[in-house]
């Protein structure tokens, strides 16, 4: 499990050779959500994160699109 960010109490990774469509796990001590990163960030599924982590994690994935899709695309 590749992690490519841990800010903010939040940690940003994947499982090698982990499934399409490109994705990325999140998690902190609340929970777990997984976003999809394709033209847009899209929310798949949350499961305990506070709407403010999850606004505050898709703004991380957005500012770091480049890097998560080249450790992917290192990865799979």
């Amino acid at each position: 499990m590749p992690t490519v960010i841990n800010i903010f109490g939040l940690r940003f990774f994947f499982y090698t050779g982990d499934h399409k469509p490109m994705h990325i796990h999140v998690e902190n001590a609340d929970g777990e959500a997984k976003f999809e990163i394709g033209e847009d960030i899209k929310l798949i599924y949350n499961r305990g994160l506070k709407n403010k982590d999850l606004r505050l994690a898709e703004s991380i994935i957005e500012e770091n699109r480049d890097l998560i899709q080249n450790e992917w695309n290192k990865s799979h």
